[in-house]
């Protein structure tokens, strides 16, 4: 069994869960957790498990980049930069096309990455409590990578709403638009993921198998080349000043001075 110091994962019935474990940090993505989360995924992959519960601990899901991280972009070098972006669109791609099916039990806010990592499930369940939200513009990123999915699943029109304005949403709105299948009250979540595992183990492991590589096999190509500009263009902002000055303000808690260059 590995260990791993960023999550928790444990296994019962064909059931793999897996918990962001940073409570203290909200479970927001370090390196050491994209790390982590590439072998546990891996791991459950090679397991007899045939459903992944993924949640987190605390209040949060996952409260987006660690901000000893974000402080240490503004150093990085564009190969590094592009290194990063490759090894997040990895990430996301992996949970994306997981041959498994996987259900996000969303306990708290998902910002950011975090929306990502419990929006690219195949069902979202969330709390009454969760928030969402694609803030890369307001301090200098590209959603570039995640932009890639949510076209996907809520066309253009609402997907250029919710990349543009970085806007905050809540779970009622999530479920509205789509991004959700249901909200259940936190002291019901776990047991409704529980739920609907139970009734996904129901079929045949061969057809979920198979459905899982249709849908995978059918978004492939068109994602093999979107992924490559998206990657580029989440490394290339990083370049720029306005980036820096996102960062800088959002350290500092204060509003961004953009100079558009």
């Amino acid at each position: 069994m590995n260990s791993y110091s960023t999550l928790q994962l444990a296994f019962d019935s064909g059931i793999a869960t897996l918990t962001l474990s940073r409570p203290e940090k909200r479970n927001a993505i370090s390196y050491e957790l994209i790390a982590d989360l590439l072998r546990a995924l891996e791991q459950v992959k090679a397991s007899p498990a045939r459903v992944l519960i993924v949640t987190g601990a605390g209040k949060a899901f996952c409260s987006g980049m660690d901000l000893d991280n974000l402080k240490g972009l503004l150093g990085r070098t564009s190969e590094q930069n592009l290194e990063d972006s490759r090894t997040m669109a990895s990430l996301f791609r992996a949970l994306y096309e997981f041959p498994k099916v996987t259900i996000a039990a969303v306990n708290g806010p998902a910002i950011a990455g975090g929306t990502g990592l419990a929006l690219l499930c195949d069902f979202t369940i969330a709390v009454p409590e969760a928030k969402f939200g694609y803030t890369e513009v307001r301090i200098g990123f590209v959603p570039g990578i995640v932009s890639n999915f949510l076209l996907r699943q809520v066309g253009e029109k609402i997907a250029r709403e919710l990349l543009l304005t970085g806007r905050i949403f809540d779970a009622q709105e999530a479920l509205h638009l789509g991004l959700i299948n249901e909200v259940v009250s936190a002291d019901n979540l776990m047991t409704r993921a529980r739920e609907l595992a139970a009734t996904l183990l129901e079929n045949s492991p061969l057809s979920l198998a198979y459905t899982k590589r249709l849908l995978t096999d059918h978004a492939r190509k068109e994602l093999d080349s979107q992924m490559e500009a998206a990657i580029r263009e989440n490394a290339g902002i990083r370049a720029t000043a306005d980036f820096r000055e996102g960062i800088s303000s959002f350290l500092e808690k204060r509003k961004p001075k953009w100079t558009g260059e």
